[in-house]
């Protein structure tokens, strides 16, 4: 399987960060069928989202003590393999550098033979309180951005 490239690499960029999460397929996430749910997939996606933040110290309400919303504009996914009750699975996130006032997330789902089973993506835009559109990030996460082309975090 080829891989997709859901944010082009930035000439200059610092490599994605990521975090993954080891996680067990739960009863309540399968169907009738016995596979987990495709609308089960962003919740897992949102596993990474909220590692990915605890790990480098800015999370969603890291965001809005800040004044600052982070709400999903778009979202992909990529069903390949099912996965199935009591399966163990991985949930790699990778968090790709943007000037923009966007956070760009790409997450890969791999089984217990590392095998990907889902892969996708998520565009979450910057919002002020009063949900005005940013268009250049706030103070605060732009010493984040240079803190991560500086390799500090």
């Amino acid at each position: 399987m080829a891989k997709k490239r859901w944010f082009p690499r930035v000439s200059g960029a610092p490599e994605p960060l990521t975090f993954s999460v080891e996680r067990q397929v739960r009863f309540e996430e399968v169907d009738a069928v016995g596979i987990v749910w495709h609308g089960r997939y962003p919740s897992y996606f949102e596993d990474a989202r909220v590692a990915l933040g605890a790990q480098y110290g800015l999370g969603y309400m890291d965001f809005y003590a800040q004044g600052i919303l982070a709400p999903i504009k778009k979202m992909h996914i990529d069903y390949h393999w099912p996965l199935r009750f009591e399966d163990p699975f991985t949930i790699e996130g990778r968090w790709h550098w943007s000037e923009a006032a966007r956070l760009n997330y790409e997450f890969i789902l791999r089984n217990a033979e590392q095998q990907i089973v889902t892969s996708g993506y998520s565009v979450q835009m910057l919002l002020d309180l009063e949900h005005n559109l940013l268009v250049v990030p706030p103070p605060f996460y732009q010493e984040f951005l240079q803190r991560w082309k500086e390799g500090t975090l």
